[in-house]
């Protein structure tokens, strides 16, 4: 995905850290709010377009002033504990050469007064100051660490608004090379990264400059020779790091583009997870989400393995330096040892202040839209008139550029008149609707409104004048209430309601459980299509508009509703241009002006009766979609005032889908976990774990064992003879030599086995739970915890913190374990007394790393739910972009996200304070616990005669073993947030469906079904509704090869009785019989196997057209053949045929490539593509045009020879011929027979019958 760039100030081009992509400027206007300035030229190469990084200080580009300040403040406070290092340098170099000299004294058994005063004065100055600088260290690292965390919290929350603001702000052909499920990868991952690198680590790298800059200059000062040597190995040491770093770099970012593809699929999959389920495409999404894992698991092992490789040259060259720095070290003492006083430069103490500087500084080291709806530039009329003309009008779709939709189109609309486009399939209908809301722009010609054209005018302005209800309504997860308030964000109470009066709508949300303050779930997914189509246009009604467009506004909608709607919207038309783009031109005859399209121009226009006199198109296509229902019609309806008539206000409508209450699905408790049970995921790579761990503790026992040979070294140097000295500095230097191989091969290795092992994990585990998720029973999906943007989310993010609990953090436990270990026993080696006193501190450093721990996992429990929402909440709205520019709701969005976001950034700025804090304190410890150490050690050497050289062992063995204990301590936040995401992994893993195959159904038994089908005295009750009963002890029988038809008003049943047979849910009494055999009592697979279906809604995905149609059976290979015959079976063989790219188009994300008519004739070649026994057709020609759906209507007529078929349809004529139609209403049958025994029945099918007919 291209990922949005977001810059300021006066619109000049500014790069930012967020990866690749797209580029979106934005400069900051007085208000407060963004003025998007630049241009964008839109470029097909993708992927390849690489954006160079941008600099330090252009990360900072966000901050307010009061951000500004604490910035430089915390910068301040970082310079000075950065000067601690060269300090604490200093200081030990003095203490070393007044040890040195105490020893030689003993030696000499020179014990007197002034020798033990001088070494105690130098022995209480260095505690003394030892103390200051741990002061400094205290306090300047809580000021630093709580101001930059402070400021970082700021400016990503910034940030976070702006990245979204900058989706919205996209025109939509961005939308149409781009994914929103990438979107959600990226404002997960790519931001939280940025964040890190906007806070304290920005501190760190400041503390760690100066060190390296302020301990490089005092080595000089004191001694530039040794300064030179110690600092020759750093040219190899960076030119490595360098490499290996641009390794690394490149490899980072196909790591983020792999998984970005991942995290496309498993928004797509699980956006679609019924027509998954209903086709058993599983295991065909597994493989395909699984090959993107793969490629990034690989990638991410290489990355350790260069990750290893250039940690385990540092430490090489590191200890190679120190060997070097001290065999060269010493030869300089001992050339000038005999010098004049006044003329030496080199003495032991020196050598140490030299040696430690250097050695702490070595460790120490766009796109902008086309067309911009936040863009307050462009004319604003007092009001839009309404006149419209397209002149001369090209167009195509910049996905498809070699397929012309519009070719010169010419049409003139006048203000108040409601004019109509009819046509074919893909003939340009909708398209024209898209480019009058300015979602594309021509290629060519001019659009205009009153004489204006529209890219001159103010986008947002245009589109507040436009209402739209869409062929596909698209609802957000929110209330009704709050859905119907996108259309008009002010509007009062009073208005909405009348709004979804005219829609026709009020009646039955009354009748919700929670009427208007209903949810309405993820896209509107808890309501039955009829009822989102009227919600839809209550939205559009709201805002009063001057424009009103219909796209194919009433193809939803139930016989009873539809006359009232159609009145309701010819009466919202009155006063305001309206353009319907209809395919049932039964809608439409009464509109001022048609236009027929086709090829793109229009071949006719008049009114109804002047096209119909002409016999031309028009005529054509209304003869061949009416004269047979005419003649279906073969039994007059008359009125009949003793019969009364169907009020919909007066039907019992219930939401056929389920609506997540305030009450959990399930009581999903995250279940406890063992580090055992994670390991043994991990089982696989135990030879990778056995040889990090062993690698790990090789690394603890490093540390001790230096602080002994540094020990050694000291006390080399206090010797006489010169020979004695030179040949034990060669021992110990060669010793130094042999540890850095070790060292350098042992943290290569646990670096990269540990990357096998962890990466390996996580594949395994996102693999797990993303076929874990989707073993799940349809009413999982339904849980508002388990929306789509969530599940993306866990499998994202819960996935990768796993190896917080393994991997690296396992062996950091054991490389400070045996660190600690050694220590302890060293110190109480070489002298018990100052090891007790240097284990008194370990408790302090350990607890100050706890509370460190603490505040972090607070923050993350504090953050987590608000941060889920908001992400949630941005998926929803990217995926919906259309919906969402068309209402002109981009601000109010974003309004929203920053609501959801602001509670979380709140708490964590209150826990930046105990975070620098903690900070200050663990870092600051170790100065006071070497000032004590020092001090008891200096008194312990006077008094009790011990080797001086034993209290730098047990000094630095002990206390840097402390802190090396409480770096992995650092670690554990990852450590229990790895933990966490390991519960709830553990819980899903665990989960048994509610709807599965049952333990006593033999799962290798196939069971060859015929096609009799009986529901026997259902009821049903959705799990998230146990209190409203949708189905109360429906019985209706279905014989082998009969076609029967499902009527009744929305939400009556209909569909909840073809998810009954599908096993999406299982029923709560009675049953679902196929041949005789409880739907229960047969395997999932079995049964599915015998049933193809097309939706009211067609989910298609975004492979090829092949790849869609022969997605119907994933249980064999579908030859070329085959879909090719299901393509002209179903009347799109020739449209495909047409395509540059034949059946190898890729079809986008939901198929956004074709038109609705296009994506239901694909919808239906896959169902045919199988072959099966029960066909379920849910308005499975609700969207095709006239001249299509005869032809298709005939292919699923012929279709029906044979099999069972179902049939759910709000146009009655299309099931007249049905051997027997069934009316439900309130959950039961309430009349049955064929059209003519209905109609003479005079019941509940004789009103929809007659109400539709009049609808004509």
């Amino acid at each position: 995905m291209k990922t949005l760039k977001i810059s300021e100030t006066n619109g000049v081009s500014k790069k930012d850290p967020l990866d690749i992509g797209n580029e979106v400027y934005i400069s900051r206007k007085d208000d407060g709010f963004f003025d998007y300035e630049n241009k964008e030229v839109l470029k097909s190469e993708k992927k390849e377009d690489q954006v160079p990084p941008i600099s330090f200080f252009k990360l900072y580009r966000y901050s307010s002033w009061k951000d500004k300040l604490l910035i430089l403040l915390g910068i301040c406070c970082g310079i000075a504990t950065g000067l601690t290092a060269p300090a604490n340098s200093l200081i030990f170099g003095n203490l070393a050469d007044a040890m040195i000299l105490q020893g030689a004294a003993m030696g000499q058994n020179d014990t007197s007064a002034n020798s033990t005063d001088i070494f105690l004065d130098s022995i209480n100055e260095f505690a003394s100051n030892n103390a200051i600088l741990g002061a400094v260290m205290l306090i300047c690292s809580y000021i630093s660490v709580t101001f930059f965390n402070y400021a970082a919290h700021s400016q990503i929350f910034r940030i976070r608004g702006l990245y979204l603001k900058s989706a919205l702000n996209q025109d939509i052909s961005w939308y149409d090379f781009n994914q929103s499920g990438e979107f959600a990868s990226r404002m997960n991952e790519d931001l939280s990264k940025l964040g890190d690198g906007l806070g304290e680590k920005v501190v760190m790298f400041v503390h760690f400059i100066v060190a390296f800059v302020g301990s490089i200059t005092l080595a000089f000062v004191k001694g530039w020779e040794l300064a030179l040597v110690c600092l020759s190995s750093l040219p190899v040491t960076f030119i490595s790091i360098g490499l290996v770093g641009i390794c690394t770099g490149k490899l980072a970012k196909k790591e983020m583009d792999a998984y970005g593809r991942a995290g496309a699929i498993a928004e797509e999959v699980f956006s679609a997870v019924r027509t998954v389920i209903a086709f058993g495409g599983q295991n065909k999404e597994v493989e395909r989400y699984r090959s993107n894992l793969v490629d990034a698991t690989k990638i991410n092992i290489q990355k350790g393995f260069f990750s290893g490789l250039g940690f385990g040259l540092l430490w090489f060259f590191i200890y190679g330096s120190y060997a070097l720095a001290f065999w060269y070290g010493v030869g300089l003492v001992i050339e000038q040892k005999y010098w004049n006083p006044s003329d030496m430069v080199y003495t032991p103490g020196v050598m140490i202040t030299v040696f430690f500087s250097v050695m702490m500084g070595s460790m120490n080291l766009e796109q902008v839209p086309t067309i911009d709806p936040l863009n307050a530039k462009g004319l604003r009329p007092l009001r839009a008139l309404g006149n419209i003309s397209f002149k001369n009008v090209f167009f195509q779709y910049p996905t498809r550029p070699d397929v012309k939709v519009l070719e010169g189109l010419n049409l003139s609309i006048k203000r108040g008149e409601t004019v109509a486009l009819v046509g074919s399939s893909g003939c340009g209908k909708s398209t024209c609707i898209q480019l009058i809301q300015r979602f594309y722009d021509p290629i060519s010609g001019e659009i205009t409104l009153d004489e204006t054209n529209i890219k001159d005018l103010d986008v947002n302005w245009l589109r507040e004048r436009i209402g739209v209800v869409g062929q596909e309504p698209v609802l957000f997860g929110t209330t009704v209430y709050e859905n119907i308030r996108y259309g008009k964000e002010d509007a009062t109470k009073e208005e909405i309601e009348i709004a979804a009066k005219a829609a026709n709508a009020h009646v039955f949300i009354k009748k919700l459980p929670n009427g208007y303050e209903t949810p309405v779930g993820e896209r509107g997914a808890q309501l039955s299509g009829g009822q989102k189509q009227r919600i839809a246009i209550a939205r559009a009604l709201v805002r009063n508009p001057d424009i009103l467009l219909l796209d194919e506004a009433t193809s939803a909608l139930d016989t009873a509703s539809e006359a009232k709607v159609q009145a309701a919207l010819e009466k919202a038309s009155e006063g305001r241009t309206t353009i319907i783009v209809a395919h049932r031109l039964s809608t439409i005859r009464n509109a001022d002006r048609i236009f027929v399209i086709q090829n793109g121009v229009v071949v006719e226009v008049g009114d109804h009766y002047e096209l119909m006199q002409k016999e031309g198109h028009y005529y054509n296509l209304v003869t061949t979609q009416i004269g047979e229902e005419d003649q279906k019609a073969s039994t007059p309806v008359r009125s009949n005032s003793l019969v009364p008539e169907i009020d919909e206000d007066e039907m019992e409508i219930e939401m056929e889908t389920p609506e997540q209450t305030d009450v959990e699905l399930e009581n999903e408790k995250e279940a406890s976990i063992s580090m055992f049970t994670i390991i043994k995921w991990n089982e696989k790579e135990k030879f990778y774990i056995l040889t990090g761990t062993l690698s790990s503790i090789v690394m603890g026992v490093a540390m001790p064992i230096f602080a002994v040979l540094f020990g050694e070294i000291l006390g080399v140097l206090s010797a006489k003879d010169d020979d004695y000295i030179r040949s034990e500095t060669n021992i110990y230097c060669l010793y130094f030599v042999i540890a850095g191989i070790a060292v350098g091969t042992a943290t290569f290795l646990q670096i990269s086995t540990f990357s096998v092992a962890g990466e390996r994990l996580t594949e395994r585990i996102r693999d797990m739970a993303f076929c874990a998720m989707l073993r799940q029973e349809v009413g999982w999906f339904d849980n508002k915890s388990n929306g789509t943007g969530t599940l993306c989310a866990r499998l994202s993010s819960d996935s990768a913190a796993v190896q917080g609990a393994t991997g690296q953090r396992i062996g950091t436990i054991f490389q400070s374990v045996a660190t600690l270990v050694l220590g302890v026993g060293l110190s109480m080696y070489y002298e018990w007394r100052l090891g007790l006193l240097a284990l008194v501190f370990t408790p302090f450093i350990l607890i100050a790393t706890y509370l460190q721990r603490k505040v972090m996992v607070s923050e993350n429990l504090g953050t987590r739910k608000s941060m889920e929402a908001s992400t949630k909440l941005a998926v929803e709205v990217v995926s919906s972009i259309r919906t969402v520019v068309s209402l002109g709701r981009e601000k109010m969005f974003h309004d929203q996200y920053i609501a959801l976001l602001k509670p979380a950034v709140d708490k964590a700025k209150i826990n930046t304070h105990f975070r620098g804090f903690v900070f200050g304190l663990a870092r600051s410890l170790m100065f006071f616990a070497f000032a004590a150490c020092m001090f008891y050690g200096g008194h312990l050497v006077v008094n009790d005669g011990i080797p001086y050289v034993n209290v730098f062992k047990v000094s630095q063995a002990l206390i840097m073993g402390t802190v090396s204990i409480g770096n992995a301590l650092a670690f554990a936040p990852n450590f229990q947030k790895g933990l966490q995401a390991a519960a709830k992994f553990y819980a899903l893993f665990n989960r048994v469906p509610l709807v599965t195959d049952s333990a006593a159904v033999n799962p290798d038994k196939h069971v060859e079904l015929q096609g009799n089908i009986f529901y026997k005295e259902v009821t049903f009750t959705y799990p998230t509704r146990p209190n409203i009963e949708v189905l109360r002890g429906l019985t209706l029988p279905v014989s082998k090869g009969q076609t029967i038809a499902l009527v009744g008003p929305s939400g009556c049943g209909k569909s909840t009785c073809i998810q009954l047979l599908e096993r999406f849910y299982d029923v709560t009494g009675g049953s679902v019989n196929v041949d005789e055999h409880d739907v229960r009592s047969i395997t999932m697979a079995n049964l599915r196997s015998y049933l193809g279906i097309v939706s009211q809604e067609p989910s298609l995905f975004d492979r090829t057209i092949a790849e869609n149609i022969a997605y119907g059976d994933n249980s064999r290979h579908v030859t070329e053949e085959e879909v090719i015959q299901a393509a002209k079976k179903a009347n799109i063989h020739n449209f495909i045929s047409t395509l540059p790219l034949g059946y190898e188009t890729r079809l986008g994300e939901k198929g956004t490539q074709l038109s609705g008519g296009q994506k239901q004739r694909v919808a239906i070649a896959r169902a045919l593509v199988r072959n099966p026994r029960i066909l379920l057709l849910d308005e499975a020609t609700s969207a095709l045009d006239a001249e299509s759906e005869k032809v298709v209507q005939e292919a699923l007529d012929a279709a029906r020879e044979g099999r069972t078929c179902i049939s759910i349809a709000h146009r009655l004529s299309t099931i007249v011929d049905s051997d027997v139609i069934f009316v439900i209403d309130g959950g039961v049958v309430t009349e049955s027979g064929t059209h003519k025994e209905l109609l003479a029945k005079r019941g509940m099918y004789y009103q929809l019958y007659k109400l539709q007919s009049g609808a004509r």
